[in-house]
């Protein structure tokens, strides 16, 4: 069965959807020469490569794990989104906010022209069709959980579709009324702070991005409150006295690993060993037999490790079939 990829869709339109914007801007850019608009391109050009970024990673992270990468490539799609971050910082907003400094100290001609209002309506229309389709892809998984609790843990590559079009939404706001002020007042500055507003914004949307990716990247943890979840049902099991470590990363969007230390309860094995014998007959069977009471001992040393084993099977698949987004499950013994 083909594994489906979280946040495909939604990074698939946003790429089409800003390949077509930028054309057009760049487009109203050269008939106006607004530097405002100049710097929509470039954002719109950015926010093309990046996704194309995205898509490369969330292709590649489908790759089936083999001997190299026994966890499988699920991180790729961390590591082209922290590319793609960067790419947002360098390329979009370096390069908005030094056209916007440079129009602001050198001045430039901007010849207002019907053309940009309709390159600017039909981008917000895009934007924020693109916008709704990451939010909603975001909405899918966890409908219940809040808006704060779904920027936090939502899968990066979607996140990134979703603060690159709220800014590019804002943006082409910003600038509609750049352009607005600098038509009625003949002052280029208006023009250029658009420019620079609009690469600000860029810019603290690739810190966040960066950030995120880069905690999923050095290997963070599953959600706190999933992981007490597992913790209470593993010292739920009456074999299990404790647990006394818990280790956990995430290796893809709804892909976990986890690691934990546990410590038996020597009555609760004890009982699933003789589960099927009564102890008694076996101490009347070895009774002043010393012979008798070596094979005892032998038997008994044979069933521990295999009891233990089983248990711990029985535990894990307990686990797997519970949560779905753990797929690999480390459980020593101390």
């Amino acid at each position: 069965m083909k594994k489906k990829i979280h946040g495909f869709w939604p990074v698939v339109a946003a790429l089409a959807g800003n390949g077509f914007i930028t054309l057009i801007k760049f487009i109203a850019f050269f008939v106006s020469g607004s530097s405002v608009m100049f710097s929509e391109a470039i954002h719109s050009f950015a926010d093309t490569s990046n996704q194309s970024l995205l898509l490369v990673g969330l292709k590649k992270s489908t790759k089936k794990p083999d001997e190299e990468y026994i966890y499988g490539y699920g991180r790729e799609r961390f590591f082209w989104a922290l590319i793609s971050a960067c790419g947002i910082f360098f390329i979009g907003a370096g390069a908005t906010i030094y056209r916007g400094i440079s129009t602001l100290i050198h001045g430039q001609t901007f010849e207002y022209n019907p053309i940009i209002l309709v390159v600017l309506a039909v981008s917000f229309a895009i934007e924020f069709f693109t916008f709704y389709l990451a939010y909603r892809e975001l909405r899918k998984k966890q409908p219940k959980e809040s808006l704060v609790s779904l920027l936090k843990n939502g899968d990066p590559s979607t996140l990134a579709v979703l603060y690159e079009d709220s800014v590019a939404v804002l943006g082409v706001s910003i600038a509609f009324l750049s352009i607005v002020l600098t038509t009625l007042t003949g002052k280029h500055y208006w023009d250029a702070i658009g420019s620079i507003t609009i690469g600000t914004l860029l810019g603290v949307v690739a810190i966040i991005l960066i950030i995120k990716n880069r905690s999923f990247l050095i290997g963070r943890s599953i959600p706190p409150d999933l992981q007490e979840e597992i913790v209470k049902m593993l010292e739920a099991d009456p074999a299990i006295e404790r647990v006394l470590d818990f280790k956990s990363a995430t290796l893809d969007v709804g892909i976990y690993r986890i690691k934990c230390e546990i410590e038996f309860n020597g009555i609760a094995l004890l009982k699933e060993i003789f589960r099927k014998s009564d102890l008694k007959d076996k101490y009347e069977e070895v009774n002043n037999d010393y012979e008798e009471f070596k094979k005892f001992c032998v038997e008994y040393a044979d069933r521990v490790p295999r009891v233990v084993g089983r248990k711990i099977d029985e535990i894990e698949n307990k686990l797997k079939q519970r949560y779905m987004e753990i797929k690999y499950i480390d459980i020593e013994i101390n």
